[in-house]
Parts: C-alpha cells; sequence; structure tokens
C-alpha cells in the first residue's frame, strides 16, 4: 500500500494479515517494527530517495543505528492501521524519524529511529546534499524532539 505525505507527516495505511500474528491471535512485536521499516523507506521513496539507487550511485546507505518502541495497545487481525513517520532531527550524517502505529485514531505503537548515513565498509558518511534537500523539504527543525 502507497502512502502519501501530509505536511510534514507521511501517512502509510498497513493491513494486519494472519502471518503478522502471534498464537493468541494479536500483532507479534516485532512485526511493528517491520510496519515501521516500510513505512520509512516509503517515505523515503516518496521523496525521491530510493535507497538502492542511492547505495549504487552513491556508496552509502541508511542503517538501524538506535530503535526504541512503546507498545501501548495490540492490533489485530484484520485491523487497518495507519503509520505515521515524521523527520525530527536532520544532522550532518545521520537523522532520527519517529513513528506511531495507531487504529481508528488510537496510539497503539510509539517508535523512535535514529539511522546513521554509511558507506559499505561501515563508515560514517555524511548525507549527499541531494538527499538532505528532499529531506529538508518535509522537515521543520522548531519541530525536534
Amino acid at each position: 500500500m502507497a502512502g502519501r505525505w501530509d505536511g510534514e507527516t507521511f501517512v502509510m495505511p498497513v493491513r494486519v494479515y494472519y502471518e503478522d500474528t502471534d498464537a493468541a491471535g494479536i500483532v507479534y512485536y516485532a512485526n511493528y517494527l517491520k510496519f515501521a521499516e516500510r513505512a520509512r523507506t516509503e517515505s523515503l521513496r516518496a521523496l525521491g530517495i530510493e535507497q538502492g539507487r542511492l547505495m549504487a550511485d552513491t556508496g552509502v546507505a541508511f542503517a538501524v543505528r538506535r530503535a526504541l518502541a512503546d507498545y501501548r495497545k495490540p492490533a489485530r487481525l484484520d485491523d487497518l492501521l495507519d503509520v505515521r513517520t515524521r523527520l525530527t532531527a536532520l544532522g550532518g550524517a545521520s537523522l532520527i524519524m519517529d513513528q506511531e502505529i495507531a487504529r481508528d485514531g488510537a496510539l497503539l505503537v510509539a517508535l523512535s529511529f535514529k539511522l546513521a548515513c554509511m558507506r559499505t565498509d561501515g563508515r560514517p558518511e555524511r548525507i549527499p546534499e541531494p538527499v538532505r534537500v528532499a529531506l529538508a523539504a518535509c522537515f521543520d527543525p522548531r519541530n525536534q524532539s
């Protein structure tokens, strides 16, 4: 499912499938990380940043350096969730994206990810200028967390 930028927030719907649930019939906790990853990837794609092309053209990629998750309520089979993504900090070689996963407006999971821009050898690298410009288009530094 494709998402859309709504001001400074990227919103992507995600349907919960049987494969996403555990024996109790609720979404397995690690699958929220997968939903968030897809939404972050699609938020970048919507800005014209395709990660495979970024790696091929510049030799850099984004990697998760830190992940925080606060699980508040469970999602269940067939639920339609909204994954909301917001860029909350933009540094020289890193950025922070905060995400919320909600059902019918009710917050289920709050997440925060620090992403590092790095070369294929694992060393940090400054975010390429075209990528920085695209990210800046959806970022208001007054909203830094």
